[in-house]
């Protein structure tokens, strides 16, 4: 038997009555399977009581399993909903598969935090997390799973929106949780990880030749502040003005690669620098004989970015349609970067050829680049469900 997926949207403005016309149409797409997995985005209003919105959806389709977060805006099939009352249900059936829903929480520890909560991820295809960012330290989980459990792939986003009242709104169950992290386990259930984070390359590849924690002394031999200036000099006009408008840099997550593509590289801000001793101070731990290129975001390029990005993955499934898929894309994307609605969701419909999607725009996005999944910005991570 094959995966069933099916997703919905709505707009009405009473939550309970909303969830039901979302979850009526993510029920029909299972072919009358029942639902082994639900996953819900609500935004505007009715994060004031998310509660009816699960009764709603529990009404409608009672799912074996349940989660969800609140949201800035919500995305469904060929369609982004941004800064408005909305909520998207995504409705799954695994036929020989299973989706095992959790709750996490983190206490301080010293320096770190005590995680609890997180199953062994031991046969585990992947792994859904809907992190609240005030309450929980995505970065650290993602450490935990990449040293117990390399290679299972972590796909989802931070929640954006919270309570009225200022509390994080995430959904477990018919549970509404302050804080922690709620996710998925997935077993036997094949999913393509889809990561773009939008960037352009600028310039050559460049060697780090002495480098601390975050900070790279030296790049090419040279003082990395200089390295970097001579290289924006050397640049094309309009590659100039790009990095001008924000410069970031993309570290090689394979330093065995002879020839690098853009998927190649894990991209981070450059966060500082030291006029004085030329250093940089880059937004993630770098390493001496690390392969670094300078990037520059905008509109353009985080458009092809996406399309090639999907492409791949359209070929990867050999034409065919996918199941589905849930969509995790920035709210720094959307209308503020394409100047256009719907872009992220259109893309989707068109390179999944109208598979059933739903998402929400995320305050920082969870994917894998090159094997291991880190904590993104400004990117559009994908979790694909092959039929």
């Amino acid at each position: 038997m094959t995966v069933s997926i099916g997703s919905g949207v709505s707009t009405e403005a009473d939550g309970r009555v909303g969830a039901i016309e979302a979850a009526t149409a993510a029920r029909a797409g299972l072919g009358g399977a029942p639902a082994d997995l639900a996953v819900v985005f609500a935004s505007g209003s009715h994060l004031a009581a998310p509660e009816a919105l699960l009764e709603g959806v529990y009404e409608a389709l009672l799912p074996a399993g349940l989660v969800g977060c609140g949201a800035g805006g919500v995305l469904g099939p060929g369609r982004e909903l941004e800064d408005r009352t909305a909520v998207a249900v995504w409705a799954a059936a695994f036929p020989g598969g299973s989706a095992q829903t959790f709750h996490m929480t983190a206490a301080p520890v010293g320096d770190g935090a005590a995680i609890e909560g997180l199953p062994s991820l031991d046969g585990a295809s992947a792994l859904l997390l809907l992190p609240d960012p005030a309450s929980f330290p995505t970065d650290d989980l993602l450490a935990v799973i990449a040293e117990s459990w390399p290679g299972v792939p972590v796909m989802g986003g931070l929640a954006s929106a919270p309570t009225p009242d200022g509390n994080g709104a995430l959904f477990h169950g018919r549970e509404v949780i302050e804080a922690g992290a709620v996710g998925v386990r997935l077993e036997g259930v094949d999913v393509l990880p889809c990561v773009s984070q939008g960037a352009a390359p600028l310039g050559p590849e460049l060697t780090i030749t002495a480098a601390e924690g975050n900070i790279v002394h030296e790049l090419a031999g040279m003082p990395a502040l200089h390295k970097l200036r001579a290289v924006i000099d050397a640049l094309p006009a309009r590659e100039r003005a790009l990095a001008t408008d924000g410069l970031l840099m993309g570290i090689a997550v394979e330093p065995s690669h002879s020839e690098y593509g853009t998927g190649d590289f894990l991209v981070r801000g450059l966060v500082g620098a030291d006029p004085e001793t030329g250093a940089l101070a880059v937004g993630a731990l770098v390493e001496t004989g690390q392969i670094v290129r300078l990037h520059a975001r905008d509109a353009a390029s985080a458009d092809r970015d996406f399309a090639d990005a999907l492409a791949l993955r359209a070929q990867a499934l050999g034409g065919t349609p996918p199941a589905g898929a849930l969509c995790f894309t920035c709210n720094g994307r959307g209308q503020t970067m394409f100047g256009e609605p719907d872009h992220d969701a259109g893309a989707l419909a068109l390179a999944l050829q109208d598979a059933p999607t739903a998402g929400f725009f995320a305050a920082g996005e969870i994917g894998p680049v090159g094997g291991q999944s880190f904590l993104h910005g400004f990117t559009a991570t994908v979790a694909i469900f092959p039929e």
